[in-house]
């Protein structure tokens, strides 16, 4: 999750102290309410050739500089400058929402961010894991630098229509799709819930474009996949922890217990995280009782998230963990490690140990922003650092190439297999 969305916990934040969210959501509010008003002034503001005084920033008696007028009176200089002096069209709209990102980009944070209405309600598609579409993946050909159906989800409209994965997409209901980057296709495809959509395809041995017309419809994310493999070993692959994902999984290994599974590998590579209610209903499948992660706070308050141990795995398990395992990945991996009830097979992982909040405001926009560090249950932190493996097992990218060989996934099944039989 993909912008990394880690821990949009609903439950959470009901119970965390929320004063300091509460302060900084009215700071940046009035900053907005401000450069709203600000620029609708440009266009009255007058042209001026001469070097313009902009007083100092006052400080507060530690000297940290605050916010206030002198900014705000800054704001409308480089406003009144650029409506002055820029050579190209200005779109007063694009300028504010510069100003909200630069807000955030100026903490240094990557996972602080600042959502417009649109971002904010894509985000939120796809932290749910559910969409109005096709049910389609869209990717992009640079050789041709033009986008591809790459794969269609099972069970959707996308399936049962008549597209093909490696269709070009040529055009979406008439509008020219050559050059544009994969999410702009994605936004035209996308749309209401029981209309159509036709999207025109250029397909290998075909000498003319293809239009075909599928239904949008309710689509669920697949982000679990799973199989038995020999010798009653289950397989589930967690892609990314969304609203979805915890009912895929209980599928999933409840139909593996059903066939008879005697240990379990759980892959999270190149699972980038998710939300942390979904991953810690997971980890109550899994764990004993006790601590499943907690948080701290700038404050030093702590939030803690735990397991009656009530479904605690019985079976051998191993988890599949890499580089691009992150976030609520590892916490999954960190308790399962702490508590010694499975080996980490792989790589070190990602090393996210950060918790983000996203704060909404009342004009449909929002801020994302990192409010608390987070531990695995015997108190690492792992920011930074990552989770080193039980089994360290590097990819091996030209067997699996040349022989289709999951080198990483093979070091697991030989670890279990000893427990199985």
């Amino acid at each position: 999750m993909n912008d990394d969305n880690l821990l949009n916990d609903r439950e959470g934040e009901k119970r965390r102290a929320y004063w300091g969210g509460i302060l900084t959501g009215i700071l940046i509010a009035l900053l907005i309410c401000s450069c709203v008003y600000l620029v609708m002034r440009v266009k009255d503001s007058k042209k001026n050739e001469e070097a313009v005084h902009v007083p100092e920033m006052s400080q507060q008696d530690d000297g940290e500089e605050v916010i206030n007028d002198v900014v705000i009176g800054k704001l409308q200089i480089l406003l009144d400058t650029i409506e002055a002096h820029y050579l190209n069209e200005i779109h007063s709209e694009e300028l504010v929402d510069g100003l909200y990102y630069g807000l955030l980009e100026s903490l240094g944070d990557p996972y602080s961010v600042y959502y417009t209405q649109e971002e904010l309600e894509d985000m939120i598609s796809q932290t749910e894991g559910i969409y109005y579409g096709i049910g389609a993946y869209i990717g992009f050909n640079t050789e041709a630098n033009m986008c591809y159906v790459s794969k269609l989800i099972k069970n959707t409209p996308a399936a049962a229509s008549d597209l093909s994965p490696g269709d070009f997409i040529v055009k979406v209901d008439g509008t020219d799709t050559i050059g544009m980057t994969s999410s702009e296709i994605v936004k035209l495809i996308k749309g209401p819930e029981g209309t159509s959509v036709t999207i025109t395809v250029q397909r290998e041995g075909e000498k003319n474009p293809l239009d075909i017309t599928v239904a949008r419809a309710k689509i669920e994310s697949p982000t679990v996949e799973y199989e038995m493999l020999e010798n009653s070993i289950g397989y589930i692959e967690i892609t990314e922890f969304d609203d979805v994902t915890y009912a895929q999984y209980c599928e999933a290994y409840d139909t593996l217990v059903a066939r008879g599974m005697k240990g379990l590998i759980l892959d999270l590579r190149a699972n980038p995280g998710g939300n942390v209610s979904t991953v810690c209903q997971i980890a109550r499948r899994l764990l004993p009782e006790g601590l499943i992660v907690y948080t701290e706070d700038k404050y030093g308050q702590r939030m803690e998230y735990r397991c009656d141990g009530t479904e605690e795995i019985q079976i051998p398990l191993a988890v599949l963990v890499d580089g691009n395992s992150a976030s609520a990945s590892e916490i999954l991996a960190g308790a399962i490690k702490d508590y010694g009830i499975g080996k980490l097979v792989g790589t070190t992982t990602f090393g996210k140990g950060i918790v983000q909040r996203i704060i909404s405001f009342s004009d449909g926009t929002a801020i994302k922003l990192t409010i608390s560090n987070y531990f695995t249950p015997n108190g690492n932190y792992i920011h930074g650092v990552g989770i080193e493996p039980d089994i360290p097992v590097e990819w091996d990218s030209e067997q699996y190439l040349n022989e289709g060989i999951d080198n990483q996934k093979q070091a697991a099944i030989e670890y279990l297999l000893p427990l199985v039989q």
